[in-house]
C-alpha cells in the first residue's frame, strides 16, 4: 500500500520577494547602524575636543568627557594666542610645510621620472634602495640626522628643519609608479619634435600626472605640518619651534601647574583646520584611478 506524505505547499512569488526585500532591508539597516556607530565612535573624541575648547578650567577639570561646556567661554583661545608664542609656532609651520611640499613634489617627481623612464647602471638598485629606505623605521634615523645637521652647521636653522624633507622614499615610489602607466608614445611624440628629456618630463608628462600629484602633495603637506620627531632633533631655539613641537612644550607644563585642558586642546583644534581644509578640498582626487591622467592626455 502506497503511504501519502503531505508536503506543505510553496509560497506563492509575491510573498517571497516580499520576504528576500525584508531580508535586503534588515541587512542594510544593520549595515548602515554598524557604520553610524563606528563613525561615532571615531568623532567622539573630536567632539570631547571642541567641546573642552570652550570650556572654563574649573569645568573642564571637573568634567574632561563631556561634550557641552558650562558656561560656554573663548578664554582658552584668547591665552592661546596672548600667552603664548602659537602666532610664531604657526608661521615657522606654514613656511616650513609650504617649503617641504614645494620641494617633495619637485624632487620626488623628479627621481620617479628618472627611475621610470631614463635606462642607466645600477637603476634597479637604486630602487631597490628607495624601498629599502621606505621600511626602515624614521626613529632609527633621528641620531644620525643629528649628527649630520650638526656637522654641516645647519642645527638650529630653517634649513636644518627643510632641507633634509625636501625628498622621501614613498613620493619616489608613487610617481614612478605613475609614470609607468603613462604610454611611451606621448613622450616619443614630444621627443620627435625635438624636446629635451626634461622639457618632456617638464611639459608633457607632469601635467598628465595631476592624479599622483595632489596625491603627493596631500601627503607632504599632512606629514611635514605634522611632523615632530625632525624638529626635535633639529631646533632647539623657541624661536624656530614649529607647531607640534610647540604642541609638545605644552603639554609638558611650560605655562605652569594644572591640567589646562582649553588652552591645550584648542591649540590642538586649530593645529588640525589646516591638513583637514587641504584634504576635504583634494579628496575627490586622493582616491582617483592613477590611468585617469594617461587617459586625459
Amino acid at each position: 500500500m502506497a503511504v501519502l506524505t503531505h508536503r506543505p505547499a510553496a509560497a506563492p512569488a509575491p510573498v517571497r520577494r516580499d520576504q528576500r526585500a525584508a531580508r535586503a532591508l534588515a541587512t542594510r539597516f544593520l549595515g548602515y547602524a554598524t557604520l553610524i556607530f563606528f563613525g561615532l565612535v571615531f568623532l567622539y573624541p573630536f567632539v570631547i575636543q571642541i567641546g573642552n575648547s570652550l570650556k572654563t578650567e574649573p569645568d573642564a577639570a571637573a568634567n574632561p568627557l563631556s561634550p557641552f561646556p558650562d558656561p560656554l567661554t573663548l578664554a582658552g583661545f584668547e591665552r592661546i594666542f596672548a600667552g603664548t608664542n602659537f602666532p610664531l609656532w604657526l608661521g615657522n609651520s606654514l613656511l616650513v610645510t609650504v617649503l617641504v611640499t614645494l620641494g617633495r613634489v619637485f624632487f620626488d617627481s623628479l627621481a620617479g621620472y628618472a627611475l621610470a623612464r631614463l635606462r642607466f647602471r645600477g637603476r634597479r638598485g637604486l630602487f631597490a634602495a628607495v624601498i629599502a629606505v621606505m621600511a626602515v623605521p624614521g626613529v632609527v634615523l633621528l641620531i644620525p640626522k643629528f649628527l649630520v645637521l650638526n656637522q654641516l652647521g645647519l642645527y638650529n636653522s630653517y634649513a636644518g628643519l627643510v632641507v633634509p624633507l625636501l625628498a622621501d622614499a614613498a613620493g619616489v615610489f608613487i610617481m614612478k609608479q605613475f609614470f609607468e602607466s603613462i604610454p611611451l608614445s606621448v613622450e616619443e611624440a614630444a621627443r620627435i619634435d625635438g624636446a629635451s628629456i626634461f622639457r618632456t618630463f617638464w611639459s608633457v608628462v607632469l601635467p598628465m600626472a595631476k592624479p599622483a600629484l595632489i596625491t603627493l602633495t596631500i601627503l607632504s603637506f599632512q606629514g611635514s605640518w605634522n611632523e615632530f620627531p625632525h624638529s626635535l632633533v633639529s631646533v632647539q631655539d623657541p624661536d624656530l619651534f614649529t607647531l607640534p613641537r610647540g604642541l609638545a612644550d605644552l603639554v609638558s607644563g611650560s605655562l605652569g601647574k594644572g591640567t589646562q585642558y582649553p588652552l591645550k586642546l584648542g591649540a590642538a583644534l586649530l593645529a588640525t583646520i589646516p591638513v583637514a581644509i587641504i584634504f576635504v578640498v583634494f579628496q575627490r582626487y586622493f582616491v582617483r584611478d592613477a590611468n585617469d591622467g594617461s587617459d586625459k592626455g
